[in-house]
């Protein structure tokens, strides 16, 4: 008999939309609201579960969106409140949840109550980390983590100077940030990402980093006093209680960018729901590495996997092939947990190399890291943009729309179709244990108990292993072997 479905983000397949790079309506060269909902058809056509959108709230877009000004309005490059309504009815209406999400890390500099800070009045200050001298912390995006005030004090941003980070030790910004949460869910939302969930507490008194320490660049866990502290997974606590007095329930989302171990601490039943599991992203193309980072995320589930979003190179220019990035999407898709999708994913699209002078990623100018290639508007029939269009917000590459005939799009559809068929029958469940092995010519196995998935990531075609092929990423060789850099799936 079929488990019931109860819990939908433990297993649910969510496809994430970056919404100035999705589909325009209004012909301004951005992404906004009202295209996405022209599109949400195109995303429950894949069979996805639940959509998750990177922000759209109002905001000055010196971090595309991650530096919110207002966190309970749209900002008008996308549309407006009316406009997120609408879409969220289209997406209900199609059997697609909404995961948005909320940045409760930093604001924008322009925020009304930074704002106050900067002028000076010392409640708004202690909303923020102000100091007469600066410690040693390193941004997140390159060069110092602070910026000077016109005054000549000191402020606090992890990230860009367009980013001063709440203090989360002041009795108001939790209260603060109830209030967003049940803004959106009581509009109908129904889960949270939360971006840098591991971030918030600072380490009381901010001390400077010892001698030798220097963070790893554009990771936050490098510096132990700016993230993961103990008060930092406890007030997840707060906020379950809040998403589970809703009926039903909403989901919490973790960006949790810690190891696994550490991570595991943020979820709970009465924490978060889940954590993203990074594992994947950073993993080279290593069936050795793979089985390690399987295991290891499974030692903490529930896992979700992820090896595509807005901050990576795309998988088949970071694995070398398209054949590679076929594979590694069914591979998520055939593991216990969630599977988070990113848009373009499902045609294989390639990193692009933006022209320095088009680049807008703000950790560009400070670090050299930049983040654009995986952020280029998608290739629709018809075109991004309604015709006589101002040009997309990034260079779109000659040629770009042959990619809508990748074949991988068939094979997404038919893998995410597959998965939710085994689920509804109770073949697959999301708490499945994973026997991982590699063997032969770097031949990886995963086994479930009722599949098994095998990817070939040696320098040659493999044996299948014995059972029933339902699904491989590429068609087997003429003698039936696996061809190298696909993977399949097998019944017993």
């Amino acid at each position: 008999m079929a488990e019931p479905v109860t819990d939908w983000w433990r297993d649910g397949v969510v496809y994430q939309v970056y919404p100035r790079s999705f589909a325009d309506a209004s012909g301004d060269g951005v992404g906004d609201l009202a295209g996405l909902t022209a599109r949400l058809g195109h995303i429950a056509g894949l069979g996805a579960d639940a959509i998750w959108l990177t922000p759209f709230q109002r905001s000055p877009q010196k971090d595309h969106g991650y530096d919110v000004s207002d966190y309970t309005d749209v900002d008008p490059l996308f549309g407006d409140l009316p406009a997120f309504d609408a879409l969220l009815a289209r997406a209900h209406e199609l059997g697609l949840r909404v995961i948005i999400d909320v940045v409760p890390n930093h604001c924008s500099s322009e925020h009304p109550l930074f704002q106050k800070a900067l002028a000076g009045d010392p409640d708004a200050r202690a909303r923020f980390h102000f100091a007469d001298v600066p410690n040693n912390w390193p941004s997140v995006f390159g060069g110092p983590a602070w910026s000077q005030a016109p005054d000549g004090a000191w402020y606090l941003h992890l990230y860009a100077p367009e980013q001063p980070d709440f203090n989360w030790r002041d009795p108001r910004t939790a209260p603060f940030f109830d209030e967003v949460l049940r803004f959106w869910f009581d509009r109908g939302v129904d889960g949270m990402r939360i971006d840098v969930a591991h971030g918030l507490f600072k380490a009381p008194g901010l001390p400077s980093l010892p001698a030798g320490v220097e963070p790893e660049p554009g990771r936050l866990r490098g510096n132990p006093y700016a993230c993961d502290q103990p008060e930092t997974p406890v007030l997840f606590e707060r906020w379950r209680a809040l998403a589970d007095a809703y009926d039903p329930p909403r989901a919490l989302i973790g960006e949790v960018n810690l190891d696994p171990e550490r991570a595991a601490r943020y979820v709970a039943p009465n924490r978060l729901h889940q954590a993203f599991a990074f594992g994947f992203v950073i993993a080279p193309w290593d069936a050795r590495a793979w089985r390690e980072t399987g295991e290891r995320l499974l030692r903490h589930p529930p896992v979700t996997w992820v090896v595509e979003n807005h901050d990576v190179i795309r998988t088949p220019t970071r694995y070398g092939s398209v054949a590679r990035a076929r594979a590694a999407l069914l591979t998520v898709l055939g593991l216990p947990g969630a599977a988070y999708l990113y848009q373009g994913q499902e045609f294989s699209l390639p990193e692009v190399d933006v022209p320095e002078a088009a680049r807008q990623d703000p950790a560009w100018q400070r670090s050299g890291m930049c983040r654009d290639g995986c952020r280029v508007p998608l290739p629709w029939p018809g075109g991004f943009s309604p015709p006589g269009a101002a040009p997309p917000w990034l260079p779109v590459p000659a040629g770009w729309d042959e990619h809508l005939t990748s074949p991988t799009l068939a094979l997404c559809r038919e893998a995410v179709a597959l998965r939710k068929h085994l689920h509804t029958d109770g073949v697959l469940r999301s708490g499945d244990p994973v026997e991982w092995s590699v063997d032969g010519d770097d031949r990886l196995l995963a086994r479930r108990p009722n599949l098994t998935l095998v990817v070939a990531m040696g320098s040659g075609p493999v044996p299948l292993p014995p059972g029933t092929l339902l699904l491989a990423s590429e068609p087997l060789t003429a003698d039936g072997l696996l061809a190298r850099d696909a993977a399949a799936w097998l019944a017993p």
